[in-house]
């Protein structure tokens, strides 16, 4: 039984996306993802992709005066504005990024809602913890997308930050019949997602501190986007959940 969903016990099936497609097309497969797996023309399933530059808006952001302003700020920095279905604030992410959308069937999907980021955060931590990083779950104040169950990283003597940063953030899609949970690891090339956070932020008036957005080779220099998928892969396959 996975910590994740109770009394689930059949793997996962990994999907490793590298067809480059746009930032919309990736966000619809994985609403197409999660309708198959409501419908059980498929069973859980990991998918993993490395975005091209994305700004991902929440629902909310799209009422608030600034969001013109702000998607036009997003598409001068090269990053494609998406509205996401999943809740939280606007999340910035490019190929220096790993996105993993994990999708399971629940016939109660609401059951365990907070549960799930608890037991996500915690693990997503745990697996970056294995690389050198000192990586904790807990919202870290000024950060982007704040969440309780956020995943950020301790400044240690070979880091290049100076302050805590986020390094995970979460959100997750309930259906009738099914779940996503979809994270964000920001592993390297921290800059432009900053550079592009700090404006969109401005024109939609809400807090952000730009220290916070990093990534984790800010923290242990020369980790890599693969370092990461591996670290994430042995967790999984730690706990018997890959097919």
């Amino acid at each position: 039984m996975a910590e994740w969903n109770d009394g689930s016990t059949a793997p996962l099936a990994l999907i490793t996306d590298r067809d480059g497609s746009d930032p919309a097309a990736q966000l619809a497969r994985a609403a197409e993802l999660l309708d198959e797996v409501k419908r059980g023309l498929r069973g859980p399933t990991l998918r993993l992709y490395r975005p091209r530059p994305t700004m991902a808006f929440g629902q909310r952001d799209t009422r608030l005066p600034g969001f013109e302003v702000a998607r036009a700020a997003a598409l001068s920095r090269g990053f494609a504005p998406v509205v996401r279905k999943a809740g939280g604030r606007a999340a910035a992410y490019h190929e220096g990024t790993l996105i993993v959308d994990h999708i399971e069937p629940a016939r109660e999907a609401m059951v365990g809602h907070r549960h799930r980021f608890e037991v996500f955060g915690e693990l997503y931590a745990g697996a970056l913890r294995t690389l050198g990083l000192d990586a904790r779950v807990g919202e870290i104040a000024g950060e982007y997308c704040p969440g309780e169950y956020s995943v950020h990283g301790v400044p240690g003597e070979r880091s290049t930050a100076v302050a805590p940063v986020k390094l995970v953030g979460t959100a997750q899609r309930v259906v009738a019949g099914a779940w996503l949970f979809s994270s964000v690891f920001v592993v390297s090339d921290a800059g432009p997602v900053r550079g592009v956070l700090t404006d969109v932020y401005r024109a939609l008036a809400l807090p952000f501190d730009p220290t916070t957005a990093g990534a984790a080779d800010d923290l242990v220099p020369g980790l890599t986007v693969d370092d990461v998928e591996a670290a994430l892969l042995a967790m999984y396959r730690e706990r018997g959940a890959l097919a």
